[in-house]
């Protein structure tokens, strides 16, 4: 066994909010070697990981509970109808005034639901955690054409209640010119809502 150390040197009275932290490696032949920080999580691995154990819970509470390798499409779409009494997005049904307009005049009662976005970046974050979780990709409930119906019928009748058209994001792409040049092309998509 070595004599080997380790020695942290922080980073008290730095301007910063978070303290620092330099790790040493102290050898017994006294040579020092910088060790690389802890890793912390990015932040798109933290929300994986808490919207991973949310779902975990959610299926735990059912009645009976339900096992993840039991887990299918039918209860996430469940889970993502469950999650609505939580959204902050307002939904103009079909018969309130206000139906179809971007800016309404006043308020109505119409249910405040979860946006399309959140629910399509919540599906991309769990199919992930499916899978690095031990999940088999042909058996990803979160990757069912179900869902991927669900979410484009949310997104249509969100945008028909709004009054908005989703257009999505330009996208640059970057073509290849003869000897290894290139440049930036923009392609649009659109979503027509009828």
């Amino acid at each position: 066994m070595s004599n080997d150390q380790i020695r942290v040197e922080g980073g008290e009275g730095s301007s910063s909010s978070r303290s620092s932290a330099t790790v040493l490696l102290v050898s017994s032949d006294n040579h020092h070697h910088q060790l690389p920080p802890p890793s912390q999580l990015s932040r798109y691995k933290s929300q994986k990981r808490r919207d991973w154990n949310t779902f975990g819970q959610y299926l735990k509470n059912q009645r009976p509970p339900v096992p993840l390798p039991q887990c299918n499409y039918n209860h996430v779409l469940e889970f993502l109808r469950y999650l609505d009494q939580f959204g902050k997005t307002k939904v103009h049904l079909h018969g309130c005034p206000f139906f179809g307009q971007p800016e309404p005049p006043g308020p109505c009662t119409c249910p405040l639901r979860q946006a399309w976005g959140s629910l399509d970046a919540l599906i991309g974050r769990l199919r992930a955690a499916y899978e690095e979780n031990g999940g088999l990709p042909e058996n990803n409930p979160f990757a069912s054409g179900s869902i991927r119906v669900y979410l484009r019928e949310v997104r249509d009748f969100q945008a028909k209640s709004r009054g908005i058209s989703y257009k999505k994001k330009k996208k640059k792409r970057k073509l290849q010119i003869k000897e290894g040049s290139t440049i930036e092309a923009t392609t649009t998509f659109q979503f027509q809502s009828s």
